[in-house]
């Protein structure tokens, strides 16, 4: 099935400020290309992208880098839909990205004491699957043993038949509850879309408010992430960017396809080349979080899980290294802090890279003859093996 492919890359998927443009934390007012012409690391970026968007035969890349919170370039290459050129400041969904919210507001709920880590769900969300057994802990880090929903022969076969459909979360957290656990938990690592939608349910009970209105308070308003928002319906703010895809067997538009059963509802977002070139520098340097806090994000615990048993194949219990894991709602890979979603038609990734201060943000949609893959993925390597050549991103990731 087609979709499977595509389906298995979204586990993995933002500031108006009003200082000028290249001024360390600022945006520009509104999302615009970089003034040309461009010169030095910025053109060559520009020339890196142009070439990807040929080479892997996508209809537009999208992308913002900067270094030292600075701008070194914004553009927008390619269309849309035909006629109509792509802009820095078309929307796009974010998919995974919100998974790195919630993972920042679960830990600071429990940096103010109203929660703990290691609380079992039976003290949130009693009627949650194995909710005497699976921790707060375990449903950021990844580590519940919980089947992936997406992974469901069933619900791939209802999702290509019915694009447009609502899920609730209550009906994939069934699917993935029908299940037997991969593994005690806490044992072993596997990525399941149902850890973050039971987490986004979490998070409501423990501050008793919706989790839209949690991720707006304390993620993009403290961030001026002034472009992303959480959607109740497929609606895509305009300028939209639209998407295509092949998953069902034909090249066909996937713009409006119904993101319910990706996330946590209240955190299916929506965002902007610049919003995510921010968010990547906030969660690359744990801006919204104490220091401690910011340390377990990198590293709950994952690093050594991810081992092939009898009860978990190696196409499900990926390995987790010090290079390349999965943390707190996050990825580590080389040195890297990023998010990579990829589901009907879209791509993108946020990237930061502390030791240099470099931040990569790049959207792509794809033409009849893109490769599988999350090529905004391909896009922002190619960038990275330029600019910090000894720590290139390598997308080696335990849920790739």
């Amino acid at each position: 099935m087609r979709r499977t492919r595509t389906v298995l890359l979204c586990i993995a998927g933002l500031v108006a400020a009003t200082l000028p443009a290249g001024v360390a934390g600022a945006a520009p007012a509104g999302c615009v290309s970089t003034p040309g012409p461009l010169q030095g690391q910025a053109a060559d970026v520009l020339g890196i992208a142009e070439r990807a968007k040929r080479e892997l035969g996508l209809n537009s890349v999208i992308l913002r880098v900067s270094q030292d919170g600075k701008e070194m370039v914004t553009a927008a290459l390619g269309e849309s839909v035909t006629g109509v050129p792509a802009d820095p400041a078309m929307h796009f969904r974010s998919g995974s990205v919100a998974i790195a919210y919630m993972a920042t507001v679960l830990l600071q709920l429990v940096e103010e004491g109203k929660a703990g880590l290691d609380d079992t769900l039976d003290r949130w969300l009693p009627d949650a699957p194995h909710a005497e057994e699976i921790t707060l802990r375990q449903l950021g880090n990844s580590t519940s043993g919980l089947h992936d929903y997406v992974t469901d022969p069933k619900f791939l076969a209802e999702l290509e038949a019915a694009p447009f459909r609502h899920w609730t979360s209550a009906e994939v957290i069934g699917i993935a509850a029908a299940h037997p656990l991969w593994y005690e938990p806490g044992t072993n690592f596997s990525y399941s879309h149902a850890n973050f939608q039971l987490l986004g349910a979490a998070l409501e009970k423990i501050s008793g408010v919706s989790l839209e209105r949690l991720l707006q308070e304390r993620v993009m308003r403290p961030l001026g992430l002034s472009e992303t928002a959480n959607g109740a319906t497929p609606e895509i703010p305009v300028p939209a960017l639209h998407s295509f895809t092949s998953d069902r067997g034909i090249y066909e538009e996937s713009s409006y396809w119904n993101p319910s059963w990706t996330t946590a509802p209240g955190a299916v977002l929506t965002t902007d080349i610049c919003d995510l070139e921010r968010s990547a520098r906030a969660v690359g340097t744990g801006e919204l979080l104490s220091a401690e806090s910011f340390r377990t994000q990198l590293d709950p615990g994952t690093v050594g899980l991810g081992t092939t048993t009898d009860g978990c194949p190696a196409t499900v219990c990926l390995k987790n290294t010090r290079e390349a894991h999965f943390g707190f709602g996050i990825l580590v890979d080389n040195g890297w802090i990023e998010q990579n979603p990829s589901f009907s038609g879209y791509a993108a990734i946020q990237a930061y890279l502390p030791a240099e201060k470099l931040a990569i943000a790049v959207s792509a949609t794809k033409g009849p003859k893109t490769p599988e893959g999350n090529q905004a993925q391909t896009v922002a390597e190619r960038i990275s093996a330029l600019l910090a050549p000894d720590r290139p991103l390598k997308s080696k990731h335990p849920h790739s």
